[in-house]
């Protein structure tokens, strides 16, 4: 693939996941091994709310192609079989969910150094269609896209982002929900061994006129160690520690609280993902 502006989902990746990613509430237990014939198996089960559910999730590598199969606890079978370069530059990505028999869709992403574009089609008589494109470079991107329903004849979703990277820092303005909803964030690098990094976002919706402002951080203590925390100024406060224990295993701890209901108790969150 070439290196251009990326998908129009990569648009403030940074900062939501330096303010989001990894961060959980429940209790979840992950086990995965990898074979070298590039076959992998992973086993997963989660206890959120005092409702116990799994998946188990295989995956093979061989070659261009990815093909994915997961089945959960309700019975459901859920395949994603993704090849690369079937046409110079592209990626065509196939899946469907049984037993949905019309949860079929596939995308087609092409990727060039100047410009991105993807477009996902539903596999059934009324199919969803989503498009977005992304033009620019790695450095500067601005991009569009949207979603129509062909059987109400209505558009599901447009939104608009633009981001702007550098080496030590990245911003990014997001218009979301159809226009609602306005993000605007700003990542910055403290070190140059960028084991230190701080995000800022607002975020505005114009129909109910609130406004939200969430700063957060990360610090490798060391190579192993990892530290989040955030706060928004609506007083939830949020925190993570994550370890990598031995044979790249990670422990992650996380916990969010309401300082302004100090007597709503607390939530917290533990995930364990063991790779021997």
């Amino acid at each position: 693939m070439t290196k251009g502006p990326g998908l129009f989902g990569d648009i403030g990746k940074k900062a939501k996941d330096l303010l989001t990613k990894d961060y959980s509430y429940d209790q979840k237990f992950t086990f995965s091994t990898h074979s070298a014939v590039g076959l992998g198996l992973t086993s997963t089960a989660v206890k959120k709310g005092g409702i116990s559910s799994g998946e188990i999730a295989t995956v093979y590598k061989y070659e261009n192609g990815i093909i994915d199969v997961k089945v959960d606890t309700e019975s459901n079978i859920c395949t994603t079989i993704t090849v690369s370069e079937i046409l110079p530059s592209t990626k065509t990505i196939a899946s469907f969910k049984l037993p949905d028999y019309n949860s079929g869709k596939i995308e087609l992403q092409y990727f060039h150094d100047h410009a991105t574009l993807s477009t996902a089609v539903g596999l059934n008589p009324s199919p969803l269609i989503d498009l977005s494109a992304t033009f620019g470079t790695k450095n500067f991107a601005v991009g569009a896209e949207t979603g129509f329903d062909t059987t109400a004849g209505t558009f599901t979703k447009y939104n608009a982002g633009i981001s702007i990277t550098k080496p030590d820092s990245c911003a990014s303005i997001i218009l979301a929900d159809k226009g609602d909803v306005l993000k605007v964030a700003y990542v910055q690098s403290i070190d140059q061994l960028k084991r230190t990094s701080t995000v800022a976002e607002i975020s505005r919706k114009f129909s109910t006129n609130q406004n939200t402002f969430t700063v957060g951080a990360s610090h490798a203590i060391d190579p192993l160690t990892l530290v989040k925390a955030r706060l928004n100024n609506h007083g939830k406060l949020g925190a993570l520690l994550q370890h990598q224990l031995k044979s790249a295993s990670v422990l992650t701890l996380s916990g969010e609280f309401d300082t302004k209901s100090l007597e709503k108790k607390p939530k917290f969150g533990l995930a364990l993902a063991l790779n021997p």
